[in-house]
């Protein structure tokens, strides 16, 4: 059941949502049980909202772990498979392991036993190359109740073509000075694909990378680099537009429905749902 909360404005929800929640948080590591991998998740609780992220090409799925450990202190299983971390991944086999990750989410009691994953309460997100993974697993699972891309990249199989098959609610973070997967090209025609509801927001001062935490040799490669505000901001939405989706935790719609500092809506389409499992 959704814990009843006192609606926020965008402003307050925003300030809210950028610290870290009530939950202490866990790390654990899913090779134990056969996907190399990190799981965060609260330290406690049953019938839990789950969602497995797919990192960046070239990215150690470290350079998440401050998104994983905020949206785990909210409440949310966080299952990052870290596999096809090469130069040459395979786009829909790291889909496959996002699916795989949910499927370990719900089939495995976590912690000592006391945390487990309600089955219709289930995401897929991801950076870059793995947010395009992440709309090819929405796409082919129907458990997939909601999906968050960070600087989505297109994939092959195409995530463009796939966006047609996803009739559940997706929020889609642009980076405004991205490089390396412009929203032009890339993540504004899978939103405006998208089946279900959808909404696309860029951050102004975001690059590529800016989603990313520290420093890593790719860092050569690709452009930009960590920032600060951006994660920020990303933390808030992703925390906000999963709880309502997930958990029907609507305290924090205010800040899913209006442009905050440097963070726009540039498309938007549909009224974001409220599950009947509450």
């Amino acid at each position: 059941m959704a814990r009843a909360v006192k609606a926020l404005t965008a402003k307050q929800a925003l300030v809210t949502l950028s610290r870290p929640g009530p939950h202490k948080v866990l790390r654990g590591d899913l090779g134990l049980i056969g996907l190399p991998g990190v799981i965060v998740t609260p330290a406690q609780g049953l019938g839990l909202p789950a969602v497995a992220f797919g990192h960046g090409w070239l990215q150690p799925t470290r350079r998440y772990l401050g998104l994983f450990k905020h949206l785990a202190s909210w409440g949310i299983v966080v299952a990052a498979p870290g596999t096809h971390t090469g130069a040459l991944p395979s786009h829909r086999l790291f889909a496959a392991d996002l699916r795989t990750a949910l499927d370990v989410c719900t089939g495995v009691r976590l912690g000592e036993g006391d945390i487990s994953v309600h089955p219709e309460r289930l995401a897929v997100a991801g950076h870059s190359m793995g947010a395009g993974a992440a709309v090819l697993a929405a796409a082919e699972d129907t458990r997939i109740r909601a999906v968050v891309t960070l600087a989505l990249a297109e994939t092959r199989p195409s995530a463009l073509d796939a966006a047609h098959d996803c009739a559940m609610p997706g929020l889609h973070l642009s980076a405004a000075q991205d490089l390396v997967a412009p929203t032009v090209g890339h993540v504004e025609p899978v939103a405006q694909a998208w089946a279900g509801p959808v909404q696309l927001r860029g951050i102004t001062k975001a690059t590529h990378l800016a989603f990313t935490e520290g420093r890593h040799w790719s860092d050569l490669l690709l452009d930009g680099r960590s920032h600060h505000t951006t994660q920020r901001l990303t933390k808030a939405l992703a925390t906000a537009f999963l709880l309502r989706i997930l958990t029907g935790t609507r305290a924090y719609s205010a800040l899913l429905e209006e442009e905050v500092r440097g963070c726009t809506i540039d498309y938007t389409r549909g009224p974001l749902p409220t599950p009947a499992h509450r």
